[in-house]
């Protein structure tokens, strides 16, 4: 059974699952110029192939699927709540009108509903989803936990999106152009905003992984690694480690004592913590 994850929920109260159960009345026609782009777009970049993929699928079928828009300041004027790559598509397909289903939308929903639709397709950047959560924050006043209950995120996960903002022009200018990964740059961030730079080139240079990364930065650090004493687990204290292990998807420790003990649970990025949170909460 997959589970739900509430990604999506403003979009599911904007947009039907299927167009047969929309009613025929409620979607219109209205002409492409008549539409602006949704001033709250966090997504900067579109990908040319897969516009002109989808500019070609809507020259052969026509717009399947309705834009999702709200009315303007003046008569006859609408604006792009969800639907920015079809509406590009459309006018790269010179079409006079296009299908739409109208909504009304307060700024705030704008900018959510963008969000959500980008989300739900992983269509943004890391860098694009920092900066929208950002501006939740900073324009409406949202916390952290709020903005992950309406994305269908983690608060962690958004938190930790949000501090690559932090991160050196440089090391940003990499991740937005691929040259790094996520993880990458989330390994930089303990360094100096000049260490950031130094060790980008070793990490661009040397192509180390994220593991790599991550040793060379305890070691510009100054940071040792522990030498672990080892003693040997039970037999049924290496059954439960097993279990745990499969159940958790990465290394899973438990130290036995007579009056109890504790449980250690190993993640290696950024990404596997929010994994492992997810999973335990």
């Amino acid at each position: 059974m997959t589970r739900k994850t509430g990604l999506g929920k403003g979009l599911d109260a904007l947009i039907p699952p299927s167009e047969s159960a929309l009613p025929e009345a409620s979607v219109d026609q209205i002409p492409v110029e008549n539409i602006q782009s949704n001033p709250r777009q966090p997504r900067t970049i579109f990908d040319d192939v897969e516009l002109d993929e989808l500019t070609a699928s809507i020259k052969e079928h026509g717009m399947l699927q309705p834009l999702v828009v709200t009315r303007g300041v003046n008569p006859d004027e609408y604006i792009l709540i969800a639907g920015e790559r079809r509406l590009q598509a459309a006018k790269r397909a010179n079409l006079e009108r296009v299908p739409v289903i109208k909504r009304e939308a307060s700024d705030q929903e704008l900018l959510e509903l963008a969000i959500i639709e980008n989300v739900q397709r992983a269509d943004l950047s890391p860098l694009e989803a920092a900066e929208a959560y950002q501006r939740l924050k900073d324009e409406f006043r949202l916390s952290d936990a709020e903005i992950a209950k309406k994305v269908g995120k983690s608060r962690v996960a958004i938190t930790n999106t949000r501090t690559l903002l932090e991160l050196s022009q440089g090391v940003r200018e990499a991740l937005a152009s691929r040259l790094i990964s996520e993880g990458h740059a989330r390994a930089l961030k303990p360094l100096s905003e000049k260490a950031q730079g130094a060790s980008l080139k070793t990490v661009i240079d040397k192509q180390l992984n994220v593991r790599q990364t991550e040793a060379l930065v305890r070691k510009l650090k100054g940071v040792r690694p522990k030498r672990a004493v080892k003693t040997k687990a039970s037999p049924e204290m290496q059954s439960i480690e097993g279990q745990l292990r499969d159940a958790l998807g990465t290394k899973v420790v438990v130290n036995n004592t007579s009056k109890g003990g504790k449980i250690i649970i190993h993640y290696y990025s950024d990404e596997e913590l929010n994994d492992l949170i997810e999973r335990l909460t």
